[in-house]
C-alpha cells in the first residue's frame, strides 16, 4: 500500500509544477495535467488511485471534472483544492463523491496526509468489493 499514484489538476501551472515537485520529494507518483479535460484523457489510459482537483479552471471545471471522474471510474478517491471564493463549490464537489476538500494555499503535508488517507479507502473499497465477488460465486 506505499506505491500510490496521484493525478494533479490544475490550471495554474506553476502551483502544479511546485506541487508535484514537493510530493515527489515525498515519494508520492505523480503525474500533472492543466485541465479537466485532460485530466480524463490520463484517467482512460491508466486511472491513478487518486485525483487532486482544482475547482475554478477554464473549461471544464473541477465539479464537472469530479462529475464524470465519479461516473467513469467510482473507485478512484478525488480531493477538490478551492480558494476562499470556491468554498461552495467545494462542499458541492463532497455532495457529488469527493473524498475531501482543501483549502488553497494548503499545508503539503497535510495534502500528502489526505492523500494518503484516499488511497487507503479506495484500498478498503476495492477489497469489501473483492470479497462481496467472492461471497456472490460460492453463494451461486
Amino acid at each position: 500500500m506505499n506505491a500510490f499514484k496521484v493525478l494533479f489538476v490544475d490550471d495554474e501551472i506553476d502551483f502544479l509544477d511546485t506541487l508535484m515537485k514537493r510530493m515527489k520529494k515525498r515519494g508520492v507518483d505523480v503525474r500533472g495535467v492543466g485541465s479537466g479535460e485532460e485530466a480524463l484523457k490520463i484517467l482512460d489510459e491508466s486511472p491513478p488511485d487518486v485525483v487532486v482537483l482544482d475547482v475554478k479552471m477554464p473549461g471544464m471545471d473541477g465539479i464537472q471534472t469530479l462529475k464524470e471522474i465519479k461516473r467513469r471510474y467510482p473507485l478512484v478517491e478525488v480531493i477538490m483544492l478551492t480558494g476562499h471564493a470556491s468554498v461552495d463549490a467545494a462542499i458541492t464537489g463532497m455532495e457529488l463523491g469527493a473524498f475531501d476538500y482543501l483549502m488553497k494555499p494548503m499545508d503539503i503535508d497535510e495534502l500528502h496526509f489526505k492523500i494518503q488517507d484516499a488511497c487507503k479507502n479506495k484500498y478498503l473499497h476495492e477489497l469489501k468489493m473483492a470479497e462481496r465477488r467472492k461471497y456472490d460465486e460460492v453463494g451461486q
